[in-house]
């Protein structure tokens, strides 16, 4: 079992920006953020794979929000900028245990779960 454990939510006004941390005490295949704001389902936000890189985004956060990997620190970010009060929600950091995946932003793909970091964005 992979333990994922987030870091760097918080609370910052439109146009700010943070970065959240996920670590991972084992080996993924696929790491990836979702969020999910009250009433809402859990949307994928942004995918990467572990060994080669391919990333994918939702297009809500593309050209805002970069996900990257530490490899030596097995670490994953997600760097989030020109925030918007839509994206106030809990984020949440998700792995992948096996190799292949058919919908990357799908949370029914992963294995593990962080436990949740809250992002507030107020206008």
């Amino acid at each position: 079992q992979v333990q994922l454990v987030e870091s760097g939510g918080g609370s910052v006004q439109a146009g700010g920006s943070l970065r959240l941390s996920c670590a991972a005490s084992g080996a993924t295949t696929y790491m990836a953020w979702f969020r999910q704001a009250p009433g809402k389902e859990r949307e994928g936000v942004a995918v990467q794979r572990t060994a080669g890189g391919r990333q994918y985004y939702a297009d809500s956060v593309k050209g805002r929000f970069t996900i990257s990997r530490d490899s030596a620190k097995n670490t994953m970010y997600l760097q989030m900028d020109n925030l918007k009060p839509g994206d106030t929600a809990m984020y949440y950091c998700a792995g992948r245990r096996w190799a292949d995946i058919v919908a990357p932003m799908s949370p029914d793909e992963y294995n593990y779960w962080g436990q949740g970091t809250q992002v507030t964005v107020s206008s």
